[in-house]
């Protein structure tokens, strides 16, 4: 099931709590490129992980958090203004009204 999405578009809802969307207006082969490069670097912490080795670690969790920033999910936010809800629980924002009239089923 897609989580839903704010009625701005900017955060989807995970159990309740706001999560920053990607960047909707990056172009789709960027968006994939950088898609793309956050799999490989999840895929490598979890290898540095399970090789026990920190400094390989700290390398692919550096590289994941770079995706990230290009996705648009952290770092600067993608919309023109400072307000940031992200990892907020809805109820307590200003989309609390928007969540509340949410059919029970996408509170997930």
């Amino acid at each position: 099931m897609t989580p839903p999405v704010t009625p701005d578009g900017r955060y989807i809802v995970v159990r309740g709590r706001l999560w920053r969307r990607a960047n909707p207006n990056l172009p789709e082969d960027e968006r994939q490129a950088h898609v793309d490069a956050l799999m490989r670097a999840r895929r490598a912490v979890r290898d540095a992980l399970a090789g026990d080795d920190a400094e390989a670690l700290r390398a692919a969790r550096a590289a994941v958090n770079e995706a990230k920033v290009a996705l648009g999910e952290r770092g600067p936010t993608w919309w023109p203004g400072v307000e940031d809800l992200n990892r907020h629980m809805a109820h307590n924002t200003r989309y609390a009204d928007w969540y509340a009239a949410l059919d029970p089923s996408q509170h997930r």
